[in-house]
């Protein structure tokens, strides 16, 4: 185990989002998990990249790769073209994430949609794909003859870190691998990642392998697919919309976490960065409405990673905030997205509240 505090740089960021990233902190708190933690803190706020052009966030990504850790709120990417972009796609870049998972989990009291009980994870490429895609177009803007055209693309490493990825995880946890990309229409461009995972599949002949193109993938999570838990491989956008539609299924896109990950040559994780999959929900600032589980999830995931590197302390508190959050749902605690009252401090404090008595029953 290396010495010294575990270091998790904190990337903070706009709106609800930064609300939200302050509730989990209380869970992510070293006293509280028995952890000797230190979390510098990163402002990744709108008003601060475009005061450092950026810079705030090279230095996070920086941090993120020497820790192997991360926990990031939710920003804002504005609109213009000449504006600051996208802190999401500097980070990817610069860390060389290459997969996001986001895992739907049943929430205990909480009534899924089409009668799903069992998890199901998306794995979605990171990078490459329709968001790295060049665009431009010909013709009179505006005219019935203006065409708009773009140019995507995808790599070998990238469909192969998916791929593997996948099959690793449904190995771990025993599901199927499901779905896939439209290769039917696509071979030579969609085709790359099902090459990927064929391939994986005879690496992984254990693991249960079910190829289905993507607009049936949709059609099965909706119609009995889901009689075991499942992994689906993706590309970028397609994996962007699979998750908008798979974690609402357990009841709310705030009921899971979204992690990014960047792998080695053999495929270990080098960087984990925790986030929550939702956007800053303006509309919900400063009302103390907003539903704070996945981003105390996302701290849960961080810790599982964080003991691959700091050892079973660290699985130890992951455990007990898993089970913290959970039970406060089960126990009838939830925010209105969930059915319930609670408002966002309310929720987490009932969470601070489950692993301190966890702590001092154990």
């Amino acid at each position: 185990m290396p010495p010294g505090p575990i270091r998790i740089p904190v990337l903070e960021g706009d709106e609800t989002g930064q609300e939200l990233l302050e509730q989990a902190l209380r869970v992510l708190d070293g006293e509280l998990l028995g952890l000797e933690l230190k979390l510098p803190r990163y402002d990744l706020s709108l008003a601060n990249r475009r005061t450092t052009a950026n810079g705030v966030v090279e230095q996070a990504a920086l941090a993120m790769r020497e820790a192997g850790l991360g926990l990031k709120a939710a920003t804002i990417t504005p609109e213009g073209a000449g504006d600051v972009g996208s802190p999401n796609r500097i980070l990817r870049e610069l860390i060389d994430g290459r997969v996001i998972v986001r895992t739907g989990r049943r929430l205990p009291g909480v009534a899924p949609i089409a009668g799903v009980h069992d998890p199901i994870s998306v794995v979605r490429m990171a990078v490459d794909d329709a968001y790295g895609a060049q665009e431009w177009r010909e013709g009179e803007p505006g005219g019935a003859g203006e065409v708009a055209m773009r140019t995507e693309r995808i790599t070998r490493s990238t469909c192969r870190a998916v791929a593997e990825y996948s099959f690793r995880t449904a190995a771990q946890v025993g599901a199927r691998v499901y779905g896939g990309p439209k290769w039917t229409v696509s071979p030579v461009y969609e085709g790359m990642l099902k090459e990927e995972m064929d391939d994986a599949a005879r690496r992984h002949p254990d693991v249960e392998y079910r190829p289905v193109l993507i607009d049936a993938t949709y059609a099965g999570l909706l119609s009995g697919a889901t009689d075991a838990p499942l992994v689906i491989p993706a590309l970028n956008r397609d994996g962007d919309c699979l998750s908008d539609l798979v974690l609402p299924m357990f009841g709310s896109i705030a009921g899971a976490e979204s992690i990014l990950i960047a792998f080695d040559d053999e495929y270990r994780t080098t960087v984990a960065m925790a986030e929550a999959p939702h956007g800053t929900a303006p509309a919900l600032l400063g009302r103390d409405v907003a539903n704070p589980l996945a981003m105390i999830l996302a701290c849960a995931a961080l810790l599982r990673h964080a003991a691959e590197r700091h050892g079973e302390a660290c699985e130890r508190a992951s455990r007990a905030v898993y089970a913290a959050a959970l039970e406060t749902i089960a126990s009838g605690t939830r925010t209105p997205d969930l059915g319930g009252h609670a408002g966002t401090t309310e929720f987490t404090s009932a969470v601070v509240d489950r692993i301190a008595s966890g702590r001092r029953a154990g």
